[in-house]
């Protein structure tokens, strides 16, 4: 899973990091707030780890603006106050949970885990469609290049790709990759639709995703075959 990191204490960032990395995570380490909206501008991650006391940008106004832009990405702020004021408008922000330092590293990796957990099960077979090779087992996109997707992502291209050639309504593609979480909408599913775009030109793939915000979706571009 892909993970976002915004810690601006660079030893502690690079503990966590390390950690993460040591877990199996892959981790974008940021060390302040601007930096990490740079980072969601341009990729998507499971999950977001974000100190609230940061430079540039706090890591409560970057919870707005992801929030604001319809990104349902779980957030878990990190905080070095105890009073109730922090935790309270982090989670009127729209946190799924909160830290208070010091904390313990094992849970950190349980609150993880548990706002991360996959609630579907995949096929477990790589699918293929025109120049493109998706794996079941690392998430990883194929053509003359390749590239990490996050989870959501790859459900999200799993079904592109299993319904190739027929467009896919915005509220199709809610109910099915998103289950209809809540604040998940249309500009949910542009958000991701403009992240698959941007890695397919990153690995120079033929297949396009043809669509526009808040109507259906179409995966062109080649015959998928198992």
């Amino acid at each position: 899973m892909k993970i976002l990191l915004a810690e601006d204490t660079q030893d502690l960032n690079r503990v966590i990091t390390a950690m993460l990395t040591h877990e199996g995570y892959e981790v974008d380490s940021a060390l302040d707030g601007a930096q990490a909206l740079d980072y969601l501008e341009k990729d998507s991650y499971d999950a977001a780890i974000l100190d609230i006391m940061m430079p540039k940008v706090s890591g409560i106004e970057v919870l707005q603006q992801m929030r604001k832009v319809h990104n349902v990405t779980p957030v878990l702020m990190l905080t070095a106050k105890a009073e109730v004021d922090d935790r309270v408008a982090g989670l009127d922000a729209g946190a799924d949970d909160y830290l208070t330092k010091p904390f313990a590293m094992k849970e950190l990796l349980a609150r993880l885990r548990a706002m991360t957990r996959r609630r579907n099960e995949y096929s477990g077979e790589d699918l293929s469609f025109g120049d493109l090779t998706l794996s079941a087992d690392s998430f990883e996109l194929s053509s003359e290049n390749s590239v990490r997707l996050s989870v959501k992502e790859f459900e999200l291209l799993q079904c592109l790709i299993l319904h190739a050639g027929k467009p896919l309504s915005t509220a199709f593609l809610l109910e099915h990759v998103w289950e209809n979480a809540e604040g998940a909408n249309g500009d949910t599913v542009w958000l991701y639709i403009s992240y698959l775009r941007s890695k397919l030109t990153a690995i120079a793939s033929q297949v396009t995703i043809e669509g526009t915000r808040g109507g259906s979706f179409t995966l062109l571009g080649g015959e998928r075959h198992e």
